[in-house]
This record gives C-alpha cells, sequence and structure tokens, in this order.
C-alpha cells in the first residue's frame, strides 16, 4: 500500500515538474514576440472596417444617421472621426510606431461601440478589448499577477522562489515608473 502511495506522489511530482518546466519555458517568450500577431489582428479588423466605409461614403454616412447614432457627435463628424481611427491606427499597429497610445484609442472606440452601437456584439468586442488592452499595457500579465497557472500546483520551494521573484519585479517596476514620471 505505501508503494503505491509514493509511486502515485512520485508522478505527480512528475507532473508539477513538467508544468513548472512549461510556465518556466513560456515565461521566457518576449513580450514583443506575442505582441506582433495581436497587433496585426486588431488592425486587421479595423482597417477592413475604415476601407468598407470609404468604399461607399453615402452607405457610411447613411448607417452613422440611422443604425449607429453615436451621442453627442452628428453623424457626419462620427462618420469622418471613425474612419479616420480605423485608417490611421492600424497603419501605426502595424508599423509598430505609437502602438500603446493607438491601441489605447482602439481600445476607446471599442467601448464606444460596444456601449452605443451594438451592446449584443460583447463577445466580439471582449475579444478586440483584450487585445487592445494587452498592447497598451504590455506589462499587464504583471498587474495581473504570476505566474501563469494556480500556485496551487506549485511546490512549496517554487512558490517561495515566485513570490521572491514577484516582490523584486514588483518593486523593480515602480521603481523604473517613479524614476520615468519624476
Amino acid at each position: 500500500m505505501n508503494s503505491s502511495v509514493s509511486a502515485a506522489a512520485s508522478g505527480n511530482a512528475g507532473v508539477i515538474g513538467a508544468i513548472e518546466r512549461v510556465i518556466g519555458w513560456l515565461e521566457r517568450v518576449p513580450y514583443s514576440l506575442l505582441a506582433l500577431p495581436l497587433r496585426f489582428a486588431i488592425a486587421t479588423v479595423f482597417w477592413n472596417s475604415g476601407t468598407t466605409k470609404l468604399a461607399n461614403w453615402d452607405a457610411t454616412l447613411q448607417l452613422f444617421e440611422d443604425e449607429y447614432k453615436v451621442p453627442l457627435l452628428p453623424p457626419d463628424i462620427a462618420a469622418h472621426l471613425g474612419a479616420s481611427i480605423e485608417l490611421s491606427t492600424p497603419v501605426l499597429l502595424v508599423l509598430g510606431f505609437l502602438t500603446r497610445p493607438a491601441a489605447l484609442v482602439l481600445l476607446g472606440m471599442t467601448t464606444i461601440i460596444e456601449v452605443f452601437v451594438y451592446p449584443r456584439a460583447w463577445p466580439t468586442h471582449i475579444q478586440w478589448a483584450a487585445i487592445a488592452a494587452g498592447i497598451a499595457v504590455p506589462r499587464c500579465r504583471e498587474l495581473l499577477g504570476r505566474p501563469l497557472a494556480a500556485p496551487a500546483l506549485l511546490s512549496p520551494a517554487v512558490k517561495s522562489s515566485w513570490r521572491q521573484n514577484y516582490v523584486k519585479e514588483t518593486t523593480e517596476v515602480a521603481r523604473r515608473d517613479a524614476l520615468r514620471y519624476a
């Protein structure tokens, strides 16, 4: 009976060790490598929408008058503003120029679309918002906490190491931000 318990414990240790190795590998993937497909994905969505607006401007104006009805803005100004954002921010994202501000603008536009235009399309909009937020706040993983897996899966030694690294990294981020904005 004891041999089966020790065999199960060693089997769990092997699985936990494999999970820890995978997490360690994922933690070493550079943010820039992860952000590149996200930038292209959201740029494609908004670029296609902007070019569709340009393809038939009369229909675009009609949509803004009848269906979109953005509050506080006249339909023609809202149409021009929407098309301008949808055609300029994707270019910035693809070129890697002002990516954070461009992503914040798209996050704001997504919020406006969700709240005022198509509130029932939240499954799509939440994906756009998550992508834009991930680009705008590249260190969101540190803001949300680490590691990628649930801490309960980790061994006590890894948990202790994780806590030390988390405190060290969080302190370093706060120090850099304080220097940057001082």
